[in-house]
């Protein structure tokens, strides 16, 4: 049974398929409003001329609008017919048998189920003489905003490339996310591509990094896409691009693209590793035989990720071809060493080489040749810079130290507690061998009008680096107020954090050496003093003033304003400044606080918090003295006269505790202490409104339907004024029902509402309304309410409320206008006397009917039946009565 079935299914295809064919692809097709739009129709095995004709019309709604044909120029239906004209909808022969449909700019409104039709040129009705093929329309919501966190990084550091990616979802379509460098003026080339539906692809020159895990994906989701660089390279550096692209999956299978969005996300600066790479060595060493050769090479740089190969080279001449003498490979591996010759790493970037015992053949150049290799994966390295120090010479001799002592001041006071600072420099130092430094700091009051000058002893850093401090100057030295140190090379200092009035005079130091005695001691070889510096200064009165300019005028509504304040301050000692800005309605007005940024640069909203404009305003600094005001998208309730309150802080260097003016926050171990304050002028903001005015209002061509009808409602905006243009405003319309069986409900919760992006939704449906409702926007100032099988609860008041929202051309910000609403229009059903009585009339008569024919059915039956043998009468046996009846 099941074959045969088959077999009549086969045969029944067989029938159908044979005669005229009308093909056009397969649906639904999804495209992007803005669009153009090609649908194409063949027809096959036909009969007639070789020339087709063909008529396009479009099923929406359960209407049929007649849209193009190629054969009537009269045949486009009112709606569609200026389109037609225009050209927007056109219709192209591709041959005789094949015709393509044109939309140059699909709209949101031509989704819609378009049907191919060819008129019948055969001699027999065969076949199909029409396809359809569905059109969704969706809205262009691609949004891409690619960023690049850190765009200087370091080679060898780890590179991020962020894209957020984002778009309203529609069926069968699908997102990709693609990431391209180029450098210079090449065309960028593609990296990896993420999507669609979760694949992968990555470019030819990048699929060997991808395997080795130097390229991977960071997906957080809610449209975040990354990809990561784990290494970055040289050659990473230059442009980046972020493509997204959706697509859409067709009947057959394959996937179409629909839209593409490429945003720039910047440029990425790689500082390569040989830039930062130093390799130094000390200085020139003398020393004595038997004595211990310590050399370092030092090395500095971002050393993080970096393997380091050391070698040291020695060489008989400055410029004589220096032999390797020991080698330290990036595992730490040391080669080619010796009981007279050690290599060791001391830190992370110093390598120490050691010689016990020197004799005169130690005696020659000496450098150190530094290899460094950053990983390329994680088991292969590469060389990433190569360099050599400067080579020094040791000498092995038995000869007395000697050196030059020079002091300077690194940091002079200019205001009572301004910190100081002293350098004692200690230069061509030669013959100290495993010899010592040791310094001693002096002061004296030899100031111009002293009659008594004394010399006090600060402190000593002794030749064991141990600190001795003054008998006067102990509590100081103790509490940290003076600090005595040593820095690189051979470089003493001394620091004053709070300098005094009475610690004004002049300073010297003392500088000996001191070599290893034979008793296994230390013992003084010499001792140098520097020429003394003076510390002076006068007292100042602070001064502090500001002067406001504009920048940028607020010269419409939604325009940006920006002001710059300029800070001017004198006798002030290490200020850091406060900035207030604020704003008065009229000059002479009270002040509102708009926003602040204090003495440590933290900003803070002050009395600007109105929902939706928390971000509308910023406060930078530009300069050292120089910080810039900006207001984004001016309203007209932001007129009025803007300044600046300046505030100059200091802070007590080393200071304890907090002082009643201090500001927030502390900074270098001491509080902000408010020193003087100042107002700039004042800048005026005033313009008109000049923007246009708009009207609602509701209109119906039939106020009285029938029930199951559909009514239509249409909201009308009209824009009075300055009309702008049509992308620079859009509408939020909500759509209120006020039945009479509910009017206690007020119509507070909308019916049907579509917002500025032309996003419609829908309200819960109550048990007395009507649940069947859509709202499409008929053109650019009409927004139709279509109640659909309507009932006697969709009877009542119907109105429309609008928000026009407009963007402002200078700033492209959007601003919100005024709600408006449209006066109430009635919706009456009509009582349907035919269609109550229709079914029991129908069923009266069907019933009646039946009964009829089932009683002459019956009587039929009884009359064959029962009086069968009544009728019945033999034949005669005369044969002429046989013949006659025969």
């Amino acid at each position: 049974m099941e074959e045969i079935f088959a077999s009549f299914i086969v045969l029944a295809t067989l029938a159908l398929c044979e005669g005229r064919v009308v093909k056009v692809p397969v649906g639904p097709l999804v495209r992007v409003e803005g669009q153009a739009v090609s649908l194409r129709c063949d027809v096959s095995d036909y009969e007639g001329p070789r020339d087709q004709d063909f008529e396009w019309t479009m099923l929406q709604a359960g209407k049929e609008l007649q849209v193009v044909s190629t054969f009537d120029s009269a045949y486009p239906d009112t709606l569609l017919r200026d389109r037609v004209s225009s050209g927007d909808i056109s219709i192209k022969k591709l041959s005789d048998s094949s015709v393509e449909l044109k939309i140059k700019k699909v709209r949101a409104t031509d989704s819609a189920t378009y049907r191919c039709s060819t008129p019948s040129t055969d001699t027999t009705v065969k076949g199909n003489y029409f396809a359809d093929v569905a059109l969704k329309v969706i809205g262009d919501s691609l949004r891409v905003a690619p960023s690049i966190p850190k765009p200087v990084v370091s080679e060898g550091d780890q590179l991020e490339l962020h894209c957020n990616t984002t778009r309203a979802f529609t069926e069968h379509t699908s997102l990709s996310v693609t990431w391209s460098h180029k450098k210079g003026g090449s065309p960028a080339s593609e990296i990896l591509t993420f999507g669609p539906e979760d694949k992968v692809t990555v470019a030819t020159g990048s699929a060997q990094r991808y395997a080795d895990g130097g390229l991977r994906l960071d997906l957080r989701g809610g449209g975040f896409y990354g990809l990561v660089l784990s290494g970055a390279r040289p050659e990473d550096q230059g442009k980046y691009v972020c493509t997204a692209r959706e697509w859409v999956r067709q009947a057959g299978g394959s996937l179409d693209k629909i839209l593409e969005k490429s945003e720039e996300m910047g440029t990425v600066t790689v500082k390569p590793t040989a830039n930062s790479l130093q390799v130094t060595v000390e200085k020139n060493t003398t020393l004595n035989m038997e004595d211990t050769l310590n050399l370092t090479c030092s090395v500095a740089g971002d050393l993080a990720s970096l393997g380091l190969e050391v070698e040291w080279l020695m060489g008989s001449g400055a410029s004589a071809s220096p032999q390797v003498v020991v080698r330290m490979d990036r595992d730490g591996t040391v080669t080619g060493g010796s009981a007279q010759l050690a290599l060791s790493r001391v830190a992370p970037g110093d390598f120490r080489l050691v010689a016990p015992k020197v004799e005169r053949s130690n005696s020659g150049w000496y450098s150190c040749r530094v290899r460094a290799w950053l990983p390329q994966s994680s088991s292969k390295w590469y060389q990433a810079a190569e360099m050599t120090s400067n080579p020094v010479q040791v000498l092995v001799a038995q000869l007395e130290p000697e050196f030059k002592v020079t002091l300077s001041a690194a940091v002079s006071p200019q205001f009572t507690y301004d910190p100081t600072e002293l350098l004692c420099a200690v230069t061509d130092i030669q013959h100290l061998r495993d010899g010592r430094l040791g310094v001693t700091w002096l002061y004296s009051n030899a100031l111009p009008g002293d009659t008594s000058a004394t010399t006090e002893t600060i402190g000593t850093l002794n030749e064991l680096g141990v600190l001795v401090a003054g008998t006067t100057y102990q509590q100081r030295l103790e509490s940290g107020d003076i600090a005595l140190s040593r820095g690189e090379p051979n470089v003493f200092r001394l620091r004053l954090l709070r300098t005094r009035t009475q610690d004004m005079g002049e300073y010297s130091c003392s500088v000996s050496a001191w070599t290893p005695s034979r008793q296994g001691g230390w013992e003084q070889a010499k001792e140098i003093s520097s020429t003394p510096i003076k510390v002076q200064w006068s007292p100042k009165t602070p001064v502090l003033s500001v002067v406001a300019h504009r920048i940028r005028e607020a010269s419409s509504a939604g325009s940006t304003f920006e002001m710059s304040c300029h800070v001017t301050g004198q006798n002030l000692q290490n200020p850091g400044y406060s900035v207030l800005v604020r704003t008065e309605e009229k000059s002479g007005a009270a002040s509102r606080k708009v926003l602040s940024l204090n003495a440590d640069s933290v900003l803070q909203l002050e009395e600007w918090t109105e929902p939706g404009r928390v971000d509308s305003v910023a406060l930078e600094k530009t300069g050292p003295l120089e910080y810039r005001f900006r207001l984004y998208g001016a309203q007209l309730r932001d007129r009025g006269f803007y300044y600046c309150e300046v505030a100059a802080w200091t802070r007590e260097q080393g200071g304890s505790g907090s002082s009643a003016g201090s500001a927030s926050g502390t900074r270098g171990g001491g509080d902000w202490t408010r020193v003087v304050s100042a107002e700039s002028n004042k800048i005026h903001i005033s313009f008109e409104d000049t923007g246009p005015v708009f009207n609602v209002s509701i209109h119906s061509d039939q106020h009285r339907v029938a029930p199951g009808e559909t009514a239509k409602l249409q909201c009308i905006i009209t824009v009075v004024g300055a009309s702008p243009n049509t992308g620079d405003v859009s509408f939020e319309v909500q759509w209120f029902q006020s039945p009479i069986r509910a009017v206690e409900n007020g119509g507070a919760e909308p019916l049907v509402s579509m917002d500025r992006w032309g996003v419609v939704r829908k309200s819960a449906p109550a048990a007395n309304l009507s649940a069947d409702c859509s709202l499409e926007r008929s053109d650019a100032h009409t927004f139709t309410l279509s109640v659909h099988g309507t009932r006697d609860a969709d009877a009542g008041d119907y109105y429309c409320v609008a928000t026009p929202w407009l963007l402002a051309p200078a700033s492209g910000a959007w601003s919100k206008g005024r709600q408006l609403k449209s006066q109430p229009i009635y919706l009456s059903i009509r009582l349907a006397l035919w269609a109550s009585m229709r079914l029991p009339l129908l069923c009266g008569v069907g019933a009646a009917v039946a009964v009829g024919l089932l009683s002459i059915l019956v009587g039929l039956i009884c009359a064959q039946c029962c009086c069968r043998n009544a009728l019945h009468t033999p034949r005669s046996t005369n044969k002429l009565m046989d013949m006659e009846m025969d």
